[in-house]
This record gives C-alpha cells, sequence and structure tokens, in this order.
C-alpha cells in the first residue's frame, strides 16, 4: 500500500505504509517475549505513514517492591524490542532501533523505525531461525533431566548474548553452587517480606481468572524435594493448590546474564541480550526459566558478580532439557497499544 502527498516542491509523491497484516505481526511478536511476572510492562504507539512504532513503560504494572528503579522492566521491554527487530526483517524491513530516544520523555525507552528492504546478514546466515521460536519459547519452571547441554550449543548461546552487547558467562560447578546459594537466600528474603510476597502474589490467577497478564496456577513450578534449586515460591503463605515436591537435577546448568555498565540503556541491551539467548535455546531444543530472585536484593546482586570487575549482574538463567512446562497468557498487540 502507498500513500499520495505532496514533497517539498509540490509534487506528488507515494510513500509506501505498513497493513494492518503487517502491524499485526510486529505486535504479536512484541507481546510474546518475557517479562519479570508476566506484567508485559509495555504500551505500543504505531505511526503506520512514518513505519514508526514507539515502546514505552506501563506504569500501571510495575512492581514497585521488586523492582523499584524498573530494571527488570527496561529488561522486560528490551526483550520485546528484540523480537520486533526479527518481526521487521521477517516482513522484509531493515529495523533502526534508538534507546531513550528523548530525555524529556522517560517513559519513552526506545523507538523502531522501519527503514529500506533488509539487507541480508551474512554473519548470521547460519544462525536457527529466531523468529520461527518466538512462538514455541516459554519459561519451563519443572525440573530438567540433567543431560548437560552440549557445549556448541552453550557456546551458541554466549554468542547470542555478545551479539547484543552483553556477557553471559556459563560458570563451573563450584561457582554455580555459590550463584544458586544467592538466589536461595533472596528467595528466602523474598518469602519472609509480606509487602512483597502480596505484591507478587497479585500477579498470579486462578485457573477461572482468564487474565492475559501475570501467570495461572497451572503455570507454576514444583519445589525442589531436595532443597537444591531455589524456584521462587509465586504464592507464599496462603493455602494454594500446590504441585507436589520433585527432585530437579543434581547438577543445574546456569548462565548470569551481565553488562559492563548499569545504566537504563545497558539493561535495555541487556533484555535484547536475554531474548536472543532464550530463542536460541529454544531453536536448539533447549529449555529455559530465569532466576531473578538475587538481582532484587542490592547486596546480593552485587555478590553475584564475584570477584570480576565491571560486571553488572542483570539475571540468572537456568537451562537444560525436560518438559515444556504451562505457557503463560499474553494481552493482544492492539491491547497493548495507545
Amino acid at each position: 500500500m502507498t500513500r499520495e502527498h505532496p514533497d517539498e516542491t509540490g509534487d506528488i509523491v507515494r510513500t509506501p505504509v505498513l497493513d494492518a497484516a503487517a502491524v499485526e505481526t510486529l505486535l504479536a511478536a512484541a507481546v510474546a517475549a518475557p517479562s519479570i511476572h508476566n506484567t508485559q510492562p509495555w504500551r505500543f504507539r504505531m505511526d503506520p505513514d512514518t513505519w514508526t512504532l514507539e515502546i514505552r513503560t506501563a506504569p500501571e504494572r510495575s512492581l514497585p517492591l521488586t523492582d523499584p528503579e524498573g530494571r527488570a522492566q527496561h529488561v522486560s521491554v528490551g526483550a520485546a524490542v528484540f523480537n520486533l527487530r526479527l518481526a521487521a526483517a521477517r516482513l522484509g524491513r531493515r529495523p533502526q532501533v534508538r534507546l531513550l530516544p528523548d530525555p524529556g520523555r522517560p517513559e519513552l525507552l526506545a523507538t523502531l523505525h522501519l527503514t529500506g528492504p533488509a539487507v541480508p546478514d551474512t554473519d548470521h546466515a547460519r544462525e536457527p531461525d529466531l523468529y520461527g521460536a518466538i512462538a514455541r519459547r516459554h519459561t519451563s519452571r519443572l525440573p530438567f533431566t540433567g543431560r548437560p547441554v552440549p557445549e556448541p550449543v552453550v557456546a551458541a548461546m554466549t554468542g547470542a548474548a555478545h551479539t547484543e552487547g552483553a556477557r553471559m558467562q556459563v560458570p563451573d560447578i563450584i561457582e554455580t553452587r555459590r550463584l544458586l546459594r544467592l538466589t536461595a537466600v533472596a528467595e528466602t528474603r523474598n518469602h519472609a517480606h509480606p509487602a512483597r510476597t502480596a505484591e507478587t502474589r497479585t500477579w498470579i490467577n486462578a485457573p477461572a481468572a482468564h487474565s492475559p497478564y501475570g501467570i495461572p496456577l497451572a503455570a507454576l513450578g514444583p519445589p525442589d524435594a531436595a532443597g537444591r534449586m531455589p524456584v521462587r515460591d509465586f504464592t507464599g503463605p496462603l493455602p494454594a493448590p500446590r504441585l507436589p515436591a520433585l527432585r530437579f537435577e543434581r547438577h543445574a546448568q546456569v548462565g548470569l546474564l551481565w553488562t559492563a555498565h548499569d545504566r537504563p540503556e545497558d539493561w535495555l541491551r541487556a533484555g535484547q541480550a536475554l531474548q536472543r539467548v532464550l530463542l536460541t535455546a529454544t531453536a536448539h531444543g533447549v529449555r529455559t526459566s530465569m532466576l531473578h530472585q538475587a538481582m532484587e536484593w542490592p547486596d546480593l546482586r552485587a555478590a553475584m558478580s564475584g570477584p570480576r570487575r565491571r560486571c553488572r549482574p542483570q539475571l540468572l538463567i537456568r537451562f537444560g532439557y525436560g518438559p515444556d512446562g504451562g505457557r503463560t497468557p499474553r494481552a493482544s498487540g492492539e491491547a497493548a497499544t495507545t
């Protein structure tokens, strides 16, 4: 489709515009991104004439206690931005992303402008179909088998983080246990904090709720019978249907996603790196889940970096082979637009 309009000389020119199907493709990919507690803390505003999409925060879906600085919110939006980039390329357009483009509008986290035809990326021509993995990717909070993920796949995941300007360190067994212990300390603190527990619980949905936000009870995972895996307890002390405890993998494989700096733009880049890692894992048949608890306490987050200098931890990713786990709902792209 094209739009006719006069240029600066008065001549009539035709400019292509996005049709409804293309906009739907973009937004469907964006809302499929992961977000903390499935809050989906984004809003989109599309100008089909200029081929520009604005991505803003949704303050009503923030977590003041869990995420007071909005870091996790930025990471979530960054993941949506990466999906938008993939969808734009699928539409044959070249996405031009600007992070935090307007200092006077802090709620505007990014813009995505679709420019000319996409140029084949020969550097990533051998990558798996990441766009096709968008619909298949979701968090699995269930035990994994313990079968190690092969080194070439792990290398592809760490390379995915590096491509987006972040790093993913895959620690040895001793360091993995240290990171899981810090995560367990954070989980204990969260559980002992009534206000934080209540905030988390508001994002858990009963089976008949049919909410497009939050996590259904059916998508929650069981506790680890051996107590080694610090899975998040979303329901807290209130009585609620719970899965029986199961034994998780003895030797967990995890990746610590980090950036060299800790500014809002770094959080957005970390979100794009996170999504590239998750989609790379999905494309290789690897399941993933996120362990974010230690990032919610400044002292524990700092301790996660260990002796590494200029390491700003953003997320701990658990990965391996195992069952799908329950899916979480999504609001429609139309509902996420302003």
